[in-house]
């Protein structure tokens, strides 16, 4: 089987036209939305990039896989490769399986675990991420030309685009200009978002700075005219990337392999426009931040053009893809293999999931069908209540935080998350959850502690700084 695994940074699914967004930014995506199915409700487990991919390279939630956050306490990866609980791409090459990775992310994250197993490490720029599609291509294509009717390889491309800066051609900024924003946040809420101490929100859009380094972009997000600005910059990104993929999946039909090979395009973590009062970034452990798109192309696979909305995690896809090759799933991993989604039968699918963010502020969630609660045990440099509840059914946007109303919800899903939590200490390999190393040292990772007191105040925001102040607990530097 010839596998393209299609990674993309800070991707936000519903700026997919197939998961029905009114702007036709995936044309080229779309099409091979259409040839297999997509997951509309999956989450990557840990976020953000660090904790996610260290999920993807040892298919262990981040409590066992120990990454979750970026560096410092919390970030330690655990995975022993025994035969157990053995890498992803490691237990591929074992199985006769070609790796190669085209990828910046181990170097610009100095997370060189990532590198185990592969065949092939191509690091084809020094930019550490701030590539663009086009260079990633410049690589990739030749390589498929040299190698894609071979049997058997598993080829993992990493595409930045959608992470802010959004440095694509120019002439990408105006794809959009006659193509209205979407709907949600309105000039109410954006008004009301302007006395949110976020970082990268409304009213502090670049951290450390009144000013936007950018011509193209905002300094803030200040009424929906502002927004346009910004979100035209984002979803050209992701077009001028689209427009890229479309070469490299010309370049399978003229190799003539299209059609038997596997494609899965996914994400490490998705994007906040808007929710939380964040734009362009990701700060907490929030519905936002955690969906992820998730479209699964498997050749003789008779389910087409088909959306999925059983609630997944990015573990359950690597999962999958073993069990879809016939390679046996790791014992000790985390991942639950949906693959009779793809083949068409009978599937149980989880009831419930957790999710966790360990970066700007610390935090586990709980997702079902309905209900959103997310629990946070410290908000860092993000203004979020201890305990937060969304029946995002009816609030997606996760704008009424219902804790104080639904105390019998919230019971039942702190009840969901002690439980699981018991069945991951429960595990006869389980080490100590690395979440409270976060929480006793605090997420001050990019933003430090006393840097964003002293930047509320730099902006003239001093009744942001007290509160700032209040959240963490001090009254005073």
């Amino acid at each position: 089987m010839r596998i393209i695994y299609i990674d993309i940074d800070s991707m936000r699914p519903k700026h997919f036209g197939t998961y029905g967004y009114h702007r036709n930014t995936t044309p080229n995506m779309d099409k091979i939305a259409k040839q297999g199915i997509q997951f509309s409700r999956a989450y990557c487990a840990s976020s953000p990039c660090v904790p996610s991919r260290a999920s993807f390279a040892s298919g262990l939630f981040g409590i066992h896989s120990g990454v979750v956050t970026h560096w410092g306490p919390g970030s330690d990866f655990r995975n022993t490769n025994d035969q157990e609980s053995p890498m992803f791409i490691r237990l591929l090459r074992n199985h006769g399986y070609k790796l190669a990775t085209f990828s910046s992310f181990a170097d610009r994250h100095d997370a060189f675990w990532f590198m185990a197993g592969w065949n092939e490490v191509h690091t084809h720029t020094l930019k550490k991420g701030n590539e663009n599609a086009d260079e990633v291509m410049d690589a990739v294509i030749p390589w498929l030309n040299d190698h894609g009717t071979e049997d058997d390889y598993f080829l993992h491309m990493q595409l930045w685009d959608p992470h802010r800066q959004y440095t694509m051609p120019k002439e990408y900024l105006k794809t959009f200009k006659n193509d209205p924003p979407p709907s949600w946040p309105d000039e109410e809420a954006i008004q009301k978002q302007q006395d949110s101490y976020a970082p990268f929100g409304a009213r502090m859009l670049f951290p450390g700075s009144n000013k936007s380094p950018f011509s193209y972009l905002p300094d803030r997000i200040q009424n929906t005219d502002d927004f346009k600005r910004f979100v035209d910059a984002y979803d050209g990104s992701i077009r001028f990337m689209d427009d890229q993929l479309g070469k490299l999946f010309n370049t399978l039909e003229d190799l003539g392999v299209m059609e038997e090979t596997a494609i899965v395009i996914s994400a490490d973590h998705g994007e906040s426009m808007g929710e939380h009062a964040v734009y362009g970034d990701h700060v907490c452990a929030d519905e936002a931040v955690h969906n992820i798109p998730m479209i699964i192309k498997w050749p003789g696979s008779q389910v087409h053009d088909t959306e999925n909305q059983n609630l997944v995690y990015n573990v359950d896809l690597i999962a999958t893809i073993c069990d879809l090759l016939d390679i046996p799933v790791p014992q000790k991993w985390d991942g639950r293999s949906f693959a009779n989604v793809i083949r068409g039968v009978d599937y149980t699918p989880r009831e419930f999931l957790v999710w966790d963010h360990g970066l700007y502020s610390v935090s586990r969630s709980v997702r079902t069908d309905d209900w959103l609660m997310i629990r946070t045990y410290h908000p860092g440099v993000v203004p979020l209540e201890p305990i937060e509840l969304y029946h995002m059914k009816t609030d997606p946007f996760m704008t009424n935080n219902l804790a104080s109303e639904k105390e019998a919800v919230v019971e039942k899903m702190d009840h969901l998350l002690m439980t699981w939590l018991h069945e991951q200490a429960g595990q006869p390999f389980a080490q100590p959850d690395p979440l409270p190393l976060v929480v006793e040292t605090g997420p001050f990772k990019y933003i430090k502690e006393r840097g964003w007191y002293d930047n509320l105040l730099k902006v003239g925001r001093e009744d942001l700084a007290m509160q700032y102040l209040e959240s963490i607990g001090k009254s005073k530097y």
